[in-house]
């Protein structure tokens, strides 16, 4: 799940959608300012909605984008894994 310009709660109630529907493991990502909406998804989701979801692994990295003048810029990025 790809953490974007929508409300925080829209992308709490699509990773409770989907281990409700079977998945066992839910990774949301993020870039740049939405790493700290992407770390408060996955703590509102673990803390208060579904207590039995564990954060498995986290991954951070730099991701090479280009640019509107074709220069190439480095953004952060960040991968969070939830699993039952």
């Amino acid at each position: 799940m790809f953490i974007g310009q929508k409300e925080l709660m829209t992308y709490v109630m699509a990773v409770m959608t989907n281990f409700a529907s079977g998945a066992n493991e839910v990774v949301v990502k993020a870039r740049g300012r939405n790493i700290s909406m992407a770390v408060d998804v996955a703590e509102l989701v673990r803390n208060r909605y579904l207590p039995e979801v564990k954060v498995a692994n986290v991954q951070i990295a730099t991701e090479k984008l280009q640019g509107d003048d074709r220069r190439t810029i480095k953004v952060s990025s960040i991968e969070i894994f939830l699993s039952k």
